[in-house]
């Protein structure tokens, strides 16, 4: 039997939703910045570099938020909730201005992972907070409220994206969240009120150290196999084994340290593992397709950057009803484990309808299978991070909290870069072989066109852009197919959790 060790103060309803609209004002902060660029990466990215630096932009900000997402989670056990918000949405508008003001790819890519640092705050402390002011029974319907936040901005991001690129320098779109967050900031400084439990403690830097030298060296591998360096060769061999030792270094730091960033205790809770896998199987199929279907959309499919957009809209609508209905039913009824098992299974349906995807496929039949893909999504991620939640001491919430989203971003970062490889490398292949097969010569005797911003590829030649969209069309496929069975794994360890019933009261949790 575990005990709590602090009790949170109680709050009414009223004052739960004037904290939650802080905390929604913030999480929209990064989350529109995060989906604003998906949408207007192909143009940024004509712009700044080529084709084969996408994933880069995406995936820095993701792997900065990932490593940095345990930390903050850590830091505001021992500095406060507060004060440690307020710094994330500070680092996190800073480096927005200068992103915008980035002149080449380098400069945008180190000022996004240093976004991703104010990220990883905005993503993990919203639901500590939520934790510590509401009991895991009742903690349904807010924690669905905060997943139809993540809808909300997914498809307000493509169209102020769209917007942005059609109408504006593509610069506005890191501008954008400037003002919201200041909004935030000073909602945040007037609601939320949070006694500060300052421990006499210390940071555990090793562990930081650790975590996010193997995060980065895990991302590195996969970013940049296939481009700068063979899968099989001794770069891939070498970022793979610093990885691996990291990632001991970072077993080691923590069994060791008196305040560890993940403690060790945790990975004894059989419901936390489970729900750190699944989340970061769900980050890898969620990121993945999120961050290249506006590639096809725009590419393939010939839309603007506003259209694109627009087409997002089915799977947030899908991703908004399910949050909300399932947290509703689990503050209902107190049963949740359903969610995460279907919200996987719908996941894995709508991946593989996506990867029948062709260059004439009707746009309605894109929509309904967008529109199952996010009923999916909404299902499963807020439950699994209120099991999560659910099983442990109020004394390790913060380090739970954290830990299912680390994982969770981890996903993402991992199937960013995987999936990204896999787009380039398939549609290079793609594109010399059908070249090659009909016989079409390039200029400079290259074996493969250079693809920049979508208007630049449709000003390609007629026949070698049947061939371009072709061949993207299928490397999309792959992309999309890979992501089956990630979703599938995702249902499997949702099955194997253990519903755990709902804690209604400051009673301590139970060790599964």
């Amino acid at each position: 039997m575990l005990t709590d060790v602090a009790v949170a103060p109680r709050f009414t309803h009223k004052q739960v939703l004037e904290i939650l609209i802080g905390l929604v004002l913030a999480m929209l902060t990064s989350m529109i910045s995060t989906s604003v660029v998906g949408t207007a990466l192909p143009t940024i990215v004509g712009t700044l570099g080529g084709q084969e630096q996408l994933a880069w932009v995406a995936a820095a900000t993701l792997l900065t938020m990932t490593a940095s997402t345990p930390l903050w989670g850590k830091l505001s056990d021992l500095y406060g909730r507060k004060r440690m918000f307020q710094l994330a949405l500070v680092v996190f508008t800073v480096s927005a201005v200068g992103a915008g003001f980035a002149q080449d790819m380098p400069q945008l890519i180190v000022a996004r992972a240093l976004q991703g640092i104010g990220a990883g705050g905005l993503q993990a402390l919203p639901q500590i907070i939520l934790g510590d002011i509401v009991e895991p029974r009742e903690r349904g319907r807010y924690s669905g409220y905060i997943g139809a936040v993540f809808g909300v901005s997914t498809v307000a991001g493509p169209l102020l994206g769209g917007f942005i690129v059609d109408n504006m320098s593509w610069r506005w779109c890191f501008w954008i969240s400037v003002p919201l967050a200041v909004v935030a900031f000073f909602v945040i400084q007037k609601v939320l009120k949070l006694p500060l439990n300052r421990r006499d403690a210390k940071v555990d830097w090793w562990g930081a150290t650790f975590i996010t030298g193997g995060t980065t060296a895990l991302m590195l591998m996969l970013s940049l196999g296939g481009h700068e360096f063979a899968w099989n060769s001794v770069w891939t061999y070498g970022l793979t084994a610093f990885s691996l030792l990291m990632f001991a270094g970072a077993v080691v730091a923590e069994r060791r340290t008196p305040e560890p960033i993940l403690p060790p205790r945790l990975f004894a809770n059989r419901t936390f593992v489970l729900t750190c896998l699944a989340s970061l199987l769900v980050g890898a199929a969620m990121f993945g397709a999120l961050m290249f279907m506006p590639q096809y959309l725009q590419i393939v499919k010939g839309m603007s950057p506003t259209a694109s957009g627009l087409m997002t809209l089915p799977m947030v609508l899908g991703m908004l009803a399910s949050s909300i209905t399932s947290g509703r039913f689990v503050t209902r009824t107190g049963r949740w484990k359903i969610f995460p098992v279907v919200g996987m299974l719908l996941v894995a349906c709508g991946l593989f309808l996506l990867s029948r995807l062709r260059v004439d496929t009707g746009l309605a039949i894109i929509g309904v299978e967008l529109a199952l893909l996010g009923i999916g999504l909404g299902a499963c991620m807020q439950i699994l991070v209120l099991a999560a939640q659910n099983a442990v001491t109020r004394a390790d919430m913060a380090s739970t909290t954290s830990g299912v989203a680390f994982f969770r971003s981890l996903g993402g970062a991992v199937g960013v870069a995987a999936f990204g490889a896999i787009l380039s490398n398939r549609l290079s292949g793609e594109l010399a072989e059908r070249l090659a097969a009909a016989k079409i010569p390039l200029a400079g005797g290259q074996a493969t066109p250079d693809l920049g911003a979508p208007n630049a590829i449709r000003d390609l030649p007629g026949p070698v852009l049947d061939i371009v969209l072709d061949s993207f069309t299928h490397a999309m496929d792959m992309v999309f197919l890979v992501g089956v069975p990630v979703a599938l794994l995702g249902a499997v360890a949702a099955i194997a959790l253990k519903e755990l019933p709902l804690r209604s009261s400051a009673a301590p949790a139970t060790s599964d």
